[in-house]
Protein backbone atom coordinates (compact mmCIF):
# COMPACT_ATOMS: atom_id res chain seq x y z
CA UNK A 1 0.00 0.00 0.00
CA UNK A 2 1.42 3.29 -0.68
CA UNK A 3 1.49 6.21 1.60
CA UNK A 4 0.91 9.68 0.54
CA UNK A 5 2.61 12.04 3.00
CA UNK A 6 0.42 15.83 3.48
CA UNK A 7 3.09 17.43 1.97
CA UNK A 8 2.73 15.94 -1.55
CA UNK A 9 -0.62 14.47 -2.16
CA UNK A 10 0.24 13.82 -5.54
CA UNK A 11 3.22 12.17 -4.80
CA UNK A 12 1.96 8.97 -7.21
CA UNK A 13 0.99 11.32 -10.49
CA UNK A 14 3.66 11.57 -13.25
CA UNK A 15 2.57 15.05 -13.80
CA UNK A 16 2.87 16.46 -10.23
CA UNK A 17 6.39 18.02 -10.90
CA UNK A 18 5.24 19.27 -14.54
CA UNK A 19 2.21 20.99 -12.91
CA UNK A 20 4.14 21.58 -9.59
CA UNK A 21 6.81 23.90 -11.52
CA UNK A 22 3.75 25.83 -13.31
CA UNK A 23 2.02 26.71 -10.09
CA UNK A 24 5.47 27.72 -8.62
CA UNK A 25 6.38 29.71 -11.95
CA UNK A 26 3.55 30.45 -14.13
CA UNK A 27 3.64 31.58 -17.19
CA UNK A 28 4.04 35.34 -18.09
CA UNK A 29 1.10 37.15 -18.03
CA UNK A 30 2.11 38.89 -21.90
CA UNK A 31 2.40 35.29 -23.27
CA UNK A 32 -1.03 34.87 -22.00
CA UNK A 33 -2.77 37.52 -23.38
CA UNK A 34 -1.11 37.38 -26.83
CA UNK A 35 -3.69 34.92 -27.95
CA UNK A 36 -6.18 36.99 -27.34
CA UNK A 37 -4.26 40.11 -28.83
CA UNK A 38 -4.36 38.68 -32.13
CA UNK A 39 -7.45 37.64 -32.26
CA UNK A 40 -8.87 40.96 -31.61
CA UNK A 41 -6.27 42.47 -34.32
CA UNK A 42 -7.36 39.81 -36.85
CA UNK A 43 -11.47 40.99 -36.00
CA UNK A 44 -10.52 44.81 -36.77
CA UNK A 45 -8.62 43.95 -39.67
CA UNK A 46 -11.78 41.72 -40.87
CA UNK A 47 -13.81 45.05 -40.39
CA UNK A 48 -11.45 47.33 -42.31
CA UNK A 49 -10.79 44.97 -44.99
CA UNK A 50 -13.12 42.22 -45.85
CA UNK A 51 -11.31 40.68 -47.67
CA UNK A 52 -9.02 39.59 -45.34
CA UNK A 53 -11.67 37.17 -44.34
CA UNK A 54 -11.22 35.33 -47.85
CA UNK A 55 -7.77 35.02 -47.41
CA UNK A 56 -8.18 33.26 -43.69
CA UNK A 57 -10.91 30.86 -44.67
CA UNK A 58 -8.83 29.78 -48.11
CA UNK A 59 -5.63 29.61 -46.03
CA UNK A 60 -7.54 27.34 -42.95
CA UNK A 61 -8.98 25.46 -46.02
CA UNK A 62 -5.33 24.92 -47.61
CA UNK A 63 -3.66 23.85 -44.11
CA UNK A 64 -6.71 21.61 -43.75
CA UNK A 65 -5.94 19.71 -46.59
CA UNK A 66 -2.78 19.34 -46.15
CA UNK A 67 -3.47 17.81 -42.52
CA UNK A 68 -6.22 15.30 -43.80
CA UNK A 69 -3.64 14.20 -46.31
CA UNK A 70 -0.37 13.58 -43.88
CA UNK A 71 -3.26 11.74 -41.77
CA UNK A 72 -4.74 9.35 -44.63
CA UNK A 73 -0.64 8.67 -45.30
CA UNK A 74 0.05 8.05 -41.31
CA UNK A 75 -3.34 5.45 -41.25
CA UNK A 76 -2.24 4.22 -44.40
CA UNK A 77 1.47 3.20 -43.14
CA UNK A 78 0.46 1.81 -39.99
CA UNK A 79 -2.52 -0.31 -41.84
CA UNK A 80 0.30 -1.52 -43.87
CA UNK A 81 2.49 -2.56 -40.89
CA UNK A 82 -0.40 -3.98 -38.82
CA UNK A 83 -1.40 -6.08 -42.11
CA UNK A 84 2.23 -7.33 -42.26
CA UNK A 85 2.68 -8.23 -38.73
CA UNK A 86 -0.83 -10.23 -38.69
CA UNK A 87 -0.20 -11.90 -42.49
CA UNK A 88 2.33 -14.27 -41.02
Amino acid sequence: MVEIHPKEPMAMCPMASMCRGLAEKPPSRLLLMIPGLVLILVGVLILLEPKVLIWLMATVAILLGILFLIIANFIHLISGQFRSAHST
